[in-house]
């Protein structure tokens, strides 16, 4: 969003820059993690003594890889010392929402060709009667049905028919097919006919790629089953293509760490898997930065959790409830108040994102309201500040205005003239406003629009956001969490160290996942404990076969077990909590009464006359990988004077102009205590505090804000 892209370092740390290649007491670099964003690529590493390197980098499209290349070298790490290797890339949501993935075809059972049209015939929104469903990724003519089929049951009612495939695959390579989907009704049942197409694809023709449903997900839904590996197939070249660059690249300068790519489920992988699999990196960068602030809530003894994360162009948000960070597989993208978007049937984490950030941009609609967002300047104008071109007000522009910024923030020369005569021309002169009146506006719109996505993330579930602590990072969050605190009844919100970066920070801090999810719906008083188990334990074989492979032992490999479950006569489920196997007969009515509660708590009724049905077994399983602990920062040693950079007069939302300290926090040591309104500024962030509010500094180097909530 707004930074200087100067390496810099917070202590506790190894020294700086070309220093590390010296000094062999900062010890040997654990993992390193890089997240390319939109205008800049971060990097964080940890060494064996928990000390931590950060650094940053211009993103270089579209060879992204060279960016991460740069900011490799540009943190003076030395590359053989690298143990693990974490990625964090925007390519297969940018290749799907650009529309740039592979020319696919689909081969599906016969009659199904037209599934990607029919979609869900429910409308997002009732009353809107200009909906129009999604437009397919894969068109008409390039999708073929095979005779075959297997029934719900998984019993085979017709038996493949090898001579349709074939004549599939010539019509494919007439039309320069690049990538090839197959899904078949009911394969989550019975996988048989899908396993033995993509054999045959591979004999006909090894060079395409080809993925089948069963690779991707084996839940039912057809629509969804068959949009998930439509979109996989789709982006799978340019997945590829990516991954086998970054890795040739990073092997040239001499790095040959193992290497993992950050998933849409909170997890890693590894860089073959992902090339298999590459729709479970959809969302790879921004979850990240949810887990990261999980593993960070167990560090200080925080389990309930809002993460809040305000980028250059989206706010995002996520609850963790009990240190659990939530996942769901009704994931879609694109998908607004109005338009149903395409879903996703891969673990993500619950995300809620809106289109406010800072480089959102200030307009005024039809109706004469000013309205902040969606629309970005992105880096390129970028906001006014930037003095690359833009001249449309954005967020960034009305912090600086408004002192919440300092223009010795940003890498440029900042004209500070252009940035008030922009927001007064286009903001400002439309409501008979000065120009802090307008930037103010800005403000109170872009963070009316985030209020309302915590809200949709905490209060709209059935959750006290008293009960919660805020985690507030990437280059906005920072700025705009005390007021946010305020208005939800937030008592403490936490700014971790390396805030702007603290999405790659997150991946150090991950392990292998894969999720294991299978369809067989049964009730609950007619299927007996010893069944459920034998269903188990073939997840838990595909599970340590997968783990075999990526070189993850046994004794590094834990298990968590979820059934979704539902009511007799519903149509979704709700995810329940369910103890490890083996089960007993026993323990079916306290998986039972657990699925009562989980259903009173998001929908607060129970029905326990009904009977209940578990429609899905999902194991979660965890390849527990080598992670570096938090280091202690040194206890405040002078005054805290010493770290006062400036007095700066802060425009604040219901104040106005105060006179307000303004703090380095490279120089801040633990136990320091501020009182607000006060900004302590890093390098690429800035923490504001208002009046009422107290800040500290913690054991970690984590800033502390706190505010008296209204009980």
């Amino acid at each position: 969003m707004y930074s200087n892209t100067d390496n810099f370092l917070r202590v506790p740390f190894a020294v700086k820059g070309k220093e590390l290649r010296r000094d062999r007491k900062a010890g040997i670099i654990l993992r390193v993690a890089t997240d390319i964003g939109g205008t800049f690529t971060d990097l964080v590493a940890v060494d064996d003594k928990g000390r931590t390197v950060l650094s940053k980098s211009h993103t270089t499209p579209p060879n992204f890889e060279e960016g991460v290349i740069n900011v490799m070298k540009k943190s003076g790490i030395r590359p053989e010392e690298i143990a693990d290797f974490i990625h964090g890339t925007t390519t297969i949501i940018n290749a799907l929402t650009e529309r740039k993935g592979a020319k696919t075809g689909l081969i599906t059972t016969k009659g199904f060709r037209d599934v990607l049209e029919i979609a869900r015939c429910n409308r997002p929104d009732l009353f809107n009667m200009v909906f129009a469903k999604p437009r397919p990724f894969i068109p008409r003519y390039l999708r073929k049905e095979v005779r075959g089929r297997v029934t719900f049951e998984g019993k085979i009612l017709t038996e493949l028919e090898e001579a349709d495939i074939r004549a599939a695959v010539d019509f494919f390579k007439k039309e320069e097919v690049e990538a090839i989907a197959v899904c078949y009704i009911n394969s989550y049942a019975n996988d048989v006919h899908e396993r033995r197409t993509v054999e045959l694809i591979r004999e006909l023709w090894p060079e395409v790629f080809v993925t089948s449903s069963v690779e991707v997900t084996r839940e039912w839904r057809e629509y969804e089953r068959t949009s998930t590996v439509a979109l996989n197939s789709y982006v799978m070249p340019v997945a590829s293509s990516y991954i086998n660059r970054l890795d040739e690249r990073i092997k040239e300068i001499g790095c040959d760490a193992k290497e993992y790519i950050m998933q849409s489920n909170g997890g890693t992988t590894t860089f073959e898997q992902a090339k298999q699999t590459p729709i479970n990196m959809v969302e790879s960068g921004p979850v990240a930065g949810v887990y990261g602030s999980a593993i960070l809530g167990k560090v200080i003894g925080e389990k309930n959790i809002i993460a809040f994360d305000v980028g250059g162009t989206t706010a995002k948000c996520s609850l963790i409830d009990d240190g659990e960070v939530k996942v769901t597989t009704e994931y879609r993208i694109e998908r607004t108040e109005s338009y149903a978007g395409y879903p996703i049937m891969a673990p993500v984490v619950d995300i809620v994102e809106i289109g406010n950030g800072g480089g959102s941009i200030a307009w005024i609609d039809e109706a004469g309201s000013l309205k902040v967002g969606p629309q970005s300047a992105g880096a390129l104008p970028g906001p006014v500040a930037y003095g690359i071109g833009g001249t449309e007000p954005t967020t960034t522009d009305a912090c600086l205005v408004t002192g919440r910024l300092s223009p010795k923030n940003f890498d440029n020369e900042v004209d500070l003239d252009a940035v008030k005569a922009a927001i007064q021309k286009k903001v400002g002169d439309a409501f008979g406003m000065d120009v802090d009146e307008a930037a103010m506006s800005i403000l109170r719109v872009a963070e009316a629009n985030m209020f309302n996505a915590l809200k949709l993330i905490s209060v709209r579930r059935g959750y006290d956001p008293r009960d919660f602590t805020m985690v507030a990072f990437g280059g906005g969050g920072p700025m705009h969490c005390a007021y946010l605190a305020k208005e939800l009844n937030i008592r403490k919100v936490v700014v971790p160290i390396a805030a702007p970066v603290f999405s790659a920070w997150g991946m150090l801090m991950t392990d292998v996942r894969h999720d294991y999810i299978q369809t067989n719906i049964r009730r609950m008083t007619e299927v007996s404990a010893e069944e459920l188990n034998q269903m188990w334990d073939g997840l838990l074989r595909e599970a340590y076969e997968q783990f075999a492979k990526e070189g993850v032992k046994r004794d590094q490999i834990i298990f968590h077990f979820v059934a979704d479950m539902r009511y007799m006569g519903q149509e979704h489920t709700v995810k329940v909590k369910v103890p490890p196997v083996p089960w007993t007969d026993e323990m079916k009515e306290e998986i039972v009464n657990r699925f009562h509660d989980t259903h009173e708590h998001f929908y607060t009724f129970r029905l326990p006359g009904t009977p209940t049905e578990i429609v899905n077994l999902h194991l979660i399983a965890y390849g527990c990988l080598q992670k570096p602990e938090l280091a202690p920062i040194e206890p405040q040693q002078g005054p805290v004077e010493e770290a006062l950079k400036e007095i700066r007069k802060v425009y604040f939302t219901d104040e106005g102009w105060l006179d307000t300290p303004i703090y380095d926090r490279e120089k801040l040591g633990s136990g320091v205590i501020l009182e607000g309104p006060v900004i302590v500024e890093e390098t690429a962030a800035s923490t504001v505090a208002a009046r009422g509010q107290r800040l500290t500094v913690d054991t970690y180097g984590n800033l502390i804000i706190e505010t008296e909530v209204q009980e």
